[in-house]
C-alpha cells in the first residue's frame, strides 16, 4: 500500500484534468470479459458525470442465458426422471457458464440460486414445478 501510496502517476495532480474542450454526451462500447459493455455519459460544463447508463455483457447475453437454460432443462428434466438437486444444479450451471456479472452472480450462489424449472405440455398447461429458491 505504501509503494502505491506514494507513486508520483496516482497522486499527481493529473490524476483529474478538468475538461476544457469536451462536454456534453458520449457513447462508448469495448469488448470486456464478459462481453460487450456498453456505456453512455452526460456531463454538464464541468465535466462532472449527470448521467451514466451502462449495458453490460450479462444484459447482451440474456437471451443466449435464457435458450441455454431451456435446453439443459429439457434435456435433463423428462417424463419418469426424478428432479433432484443435482439436475437442477446442472440447470444452474447453463447460467454460470456465462460468467454472470457480480450483481447477477451474487444473487445466484451455486446450490442457491432462485431456480424455478416448470415443466409444461404442449398446449401449455403445467404438469410439475421444481423449486430451489429457499
Amino acid at each position: 500500500m505504501l509503494e502505491l501510496a506514494t507513486d508520483a502517476e496516482i497522486t499527481s495532480d493529473e490524476v483529474r484534468v478538468i475538461p476544457t474542450r469536451i462536454v456534453g454526451e458520449g457513447v462508448g462500447c469495448v469488448e470486456a470479459p464478459r462481453g460487450t459493455l456498453t456505456h453512455h455519459y452526460r456531463t454538464d460544463e464541468r465535466g462532472l458525470l449527470t448521467m451514466v447508463n451502462m449495458i453490460v455483457g450479462t444484459t447482451n447475453n440474456h437471451a443466449a442465458i435464457t435458450l441455454s437454460i431451456k435446453k439443459a432443462a429439457q434435456s435433463l428434466i423428462r417424463k419418469g426422471v426424478i428432479v433432484t438437486d443435482g439436475i437442477l444444479n446442472k440447470v444452474e450451471m447453463a447460467f454460470r457458464l456465462y460468467d454472470p456479472c457480480l450483481s447477477c452472480a451474487t444473487h445466484s450462489l451455486p446450490g442457491h440460486m432462485p431456480l424455478i424449472v416448470k415443466v409444461r405440455r404442449a398446449d401449455g398447461a403445467l404438469v410439475q414445478e421444481f423449486r430451489q429458491d429457499s
